[in-house]
């Protein structure tokens, strides 16, 4: 809630004084820098998950999908899961899961740990599966079900509903995993931002302490601003009262996925018909996201669409590459060199 907080702040202030040239001067900056950071992210998910040729090969089919057919994202999630269910099955090896890590050398002994047992409340029961279970379903049923019945099924508000719970249930991976699925949806789909707003979000999650699939906060907001879903003189309540079901219907999937899975994690760690099909999908995720900071170098590199080339900006993106690619810098670092420079940019105009 903090972090929803803060990112509807800044998506307010975002919208509201995105055009003071010091304002565009910062955002200017952010894009490249995103660029950078989400081909990063692509780089060091693909370092743990890319062991072999198999998944080397799954990689480049899950971003030649994406990039050339446009595929849809699930459907891209399910072939990746259907190919690991059967290589684990006929080609155990390729699909193994790397070794677990135990403690850290130097630490204590864990709270939990390999060889201590599950505290009471973590042992999975029926019972408690089936109250957590009706519990969630009970909960999204409400909150949906009121959208749907007052506004109807074909309203912004029920559509990001129905959307953002589509979006949880896809999150393998992280929120870089799920992210090309909301680009291409959000922006593609539904028009509810374009894709220079989709990284200026994605730089202003990258900014609050919460995880940075928060960022469903900011395409909320801008998708209920932009529509005006409570009237021409209510943007901003427009905006949070989107936020807030993005968020919610993000979150709630994400809670039920703990509390019901959470005591089978160490029972299907090692079983090959679990871990197979999530070792392929992040494979396929790898190229998915691969072709996302493709997707954002084009708008950054040319803006209008082709023809111009901005030389800046290429610049400002190898800069923030070098920084996290040779010298492991931070996140928030990045980002804030990125803005100086951009600022300083746009007002040397």
């Amino acid at each position: 809630m903090p972090s929803l907080f803060i990112l509807v702040a800044l998506s307010w202030i975002y919208l509201a004084f995105g055009q003071v040239p010091a304002v565009a001067g910062v955002l200017y900056g952010l894009k490249p820098a995103v660029t950078a950071i989400v081909l990063h992210a692509a780089w060091r998910i693909g370092r743990r998950a890319l062991r072999g040729p198999v998944q080397w090969a799954i990689a480049g089919a899950g971003f030649a999908a994406i990039f050339f057919a446009n595929a849809p994202f699930p459907l891209i999630i399910l072939a990746a899961a259907a190919t690991g269910f059967a290589g684990g099955r006929f080609a155990p090896a390729q699909f193994s899961a790397p070794a677990h890590v135990g403690a850290a050398v130097g630490h204590g002994q864990a709270l939990i740990g390999d060889d201590t047992p599950p505290p009471a409340h973590a042992r999975g029961s029926r019972a408690r599966f089936a109250r957590g279970l009706f519990l969630g379903l009970g909960l999204w049923t409400l909150a949906y079900g009121g959208l749907a019945l007052s506004l109807g099924p074909d309203h912004t508000l029920s559509r990001m509903g129905a959307f953002f719970t589509t979006a949880a249930l896809l999150t393998f991976g992280g929120a870089y995993a799920v992210l090309p699925y909301v680009v291409q949806a959000a922006v593609m789909k539904f028009g509810w931002l374009s894709a220079s707003q989709m990284m200026d979000g994605l730089a202003l999650g990258e900014t609050t302490p919460g995880p940075l699939i928060i960022v469903v906060a900011f395409v909320g907001f801008v998708g209920g601003w932009q529509h005006a879903l409570l009237g021409p003189d209510a943007l901003f309540w427009s905006g949070a009262a989107a936020a807030a079901v993005a968020t919610f219907f993000t979150f709630l999937p994400s809670f039920l996925f703990i509390l019901l899975g959470a005591p089978l994690v160490e029972a299907t760690r090692e079983d090959l018909k679990f871990t197979a099909p999530l070792t392929a999908v992040t494979a396929a995720v790898v190229g998915v996201i691969l072709n996302l900071a493709l997707f954002f170098a084009g708008h950054v590199l040319w803006p209008q669409g082709g023809g111009t080339f901005d030389w800046a900006a290429a610049a400002i993106t190898v800069g923030a590459a070098i920084a996290l690619f040779r010298y492991d810098a931070g996140i928030i670092g990045t980002l804030g060199a990125c803005a100086a420079l951009g600022l300083i940019h746009t007002l040397a105009l």
